[in-house]
C-alpha cells in the first residue's frame, strides 16, 4: 500500500510514469528529483498514510526504496 500511494505522488510531482518507478529508483538520477521535490512528495504521502516524518531524515533518502524504510520506521 505504502509504495502504491509513493509512485503515485512521485509521478503527480515529477510527472514520470508509475510503472517505471523500482524501488532501486534514486530520485535524483533516475527521476530527476530534487530535494524540493523530495519534500513535496513527502508531505503528500504523509497526509495520504497520516503520519508524520521528520525532515531530517529525508537527507538520507536516496532511493525509492529508502523512502519506503522511512514511511515504514514511521508507522
Amino acid at each position: 500500500m505504502e509504495l502504491d500511494i509513493l509512485k503515485k505522488s512521485i509521478a503527480d510531482v515529477l510527472s514520470v510514469d508509475p510503472d517505471e518507478i523500482t524501488l532501486d529508483s534514486t530520485f535524483e538520477e533516475d527521476l530527476g528529483a530534487d530535494s524540493l521535490d523530495l519534500y513535496q512528495i513527502l508531505l503528500d504521502v504523509q497526509d495520504q498514510l497520516g503520519l508524520e516524518v521528520d525532515e531530517q531524515d529525508l537527507i538520507e533518502v536516496r532511493t525509492v526504496g529508502d523512502a519506503i524504510e522511512l514511511i515504514e520506521n514511521a508507522r
